[in-house]
C-alpha cells in the first residue's frame, strides 16, 4: 500500500510563514490540500506568499499580521478569524528564535521577550484553536523548538530556556489533549539552511574571529550527514505529524539534525 499524504479539506494555521521552516511548511501544507492562514508580523510579504500558495484543489488561503510579542493583539486577530467562523484542524508554532549569547549573560527582559513570544503566544494560539479541535474530531498540534530540548546548544542561553519551557508545556497538553483525539508533537530542527543559522554562523564568526566559511565547516563537522538540512526536509516531518499516519503519535520530540543531537 503505498502512502500519500493528504490534507485536503484541513484548515491550517501555520506560524512564522514569512520565511524559513514556517514558509516550507506553509507551501507544503497548501501543496497536500490544506486551507492555510499564515501569520508572522509582514503584512505586505505575507501578501505576496499568499498569492503564490497551491490552490489546485480549490484551497482558500490567507493570512494574519501579528506581533508575536503583543499576545493581546494576537489573540483577539485570532479570534476575529475564527469567528468569520473558520475552525483549525491544524496549528504549527514556529517564531523566531532569541539572540544568540551566553544564559548568565543575558538580561531579564531577554528572557521575558522570548518567553512572550514563544510560550505564551503558544498558549494564546493553542486555546483559540482548540474548540474547533474538537469538535472537528481531529487535532494536531506542532511545535518547532530545536535540538537544545535534548542537548543545549553552546553560545544560545536563552534560547535553550526557553525551549525547554515550551517542549515541557507541549508534554503537558498532549496528556490533557489526548481525551479528544488532539495530538501534540514538537519537531526540533538541527541546523538548518535558514536566515536564522546565517546570523547565527556569522555571529560565531565575528566572535571567534574566524572566517564564516571555517565556523561553517565546523558546524558541519558535528553532523553525521555532513550537511544542513534544507527547511523542506523539515516540512515533510512536519506534514507527517499532521497527517492521519501519525494519530497514535503524540507528546514526542522529534529531531530532525542529520543525527547531531548526540543523545537519542
Amino acid at each position: 500500500m503505498s502512502m500519500q499524504f493528504n490534507l485536503t479539506g484541513k484548515n491550517a494555521l501555520v506560524c512564522g510563514a514569512s520565511r524559513g521552516i514556517g514558509n516550507a511548511i506553509a507551501k507544503l501544507f497548501a501543496r497536500l490540500g490544506a486551507n492555510v492562514t499564515l501569520v508572522a508580523r509582514n503584512e505586505s510579504i505575507l501578501q505576496q506568499i499568499v498569492k503564490d500558495l497551491d490552490i489546485s484543489k480549490g484551497q482558500v488561503h490567507d493570512y494574519i499580521a501579528a506581533d508575536f510579542s503583543k499576545p493581546e493583539s494576537l489573540k483577539e486577530k485570532l479570534a476575529d478569524k475564527i469567528n468569520e467562523p473558520r475552525i483549525y484542524q491544524i496549528l504549527v508554532n514556529n517564531t523566531g528564535g532569541p539572540p544568540a549569547g551566553l544564559a548568565l549573560d543575558a538580561e531579564l527582559n531577554e528572557y521575558l521577550s522570548a518567553f512572550t513570544n514563544h510560550l505564551l503566544c503558544n498558549q494564546v494560539l493553542v486555546q483559540q484553536v482548540v474548540d474547533g479541535m474538537r469538535a472537528s474530531g481531529y487535532g494536531r498540534i506542532i511545535n518547532i523548538i530545536s535540538t537544545s530540548v535534548k542537548a543545549p546548544l553552546k553560545g544560545l542561553g536563552v534560547s535553550n530556556t526557553i525551549r525547554g519551557a515550551v517542549a515541557n508545556w507541549a508534554k503537558t497538553l498532549s496528556n490533557e489533549l489526548g481525551p479528544f483525539g488532539i495530538t501534540v508533537n514538537n519537531i526540533l530542527p538541527g541546523a538548518t539552511a535558514t536566515d536564522r543559522l546565517k546570523q547565527i554562523i556569522e555571529g560565531k564568526a565575528q566572535k571567534q574571529q574566524h572566517t564564516t566559511d571555517e565556523v561553517s565547516h565546523e558546524m558541519l563537522a558535528e553532523i553525521p550527514l555532513a550537511r544542513f538540512a534544507q527547511p523542506e526536509e523539515l516540512a515533510y516531518a512536519a506534514a507527517f505529524l499532521a497527517s492521519e499516519y501519525a494519530a497514535y503519535i503524540t507528546g514526542i520530540n522529534l529531531p530532525v539534525d542529520g543525527g547531531r543531537t548526540p543523545n537519542l
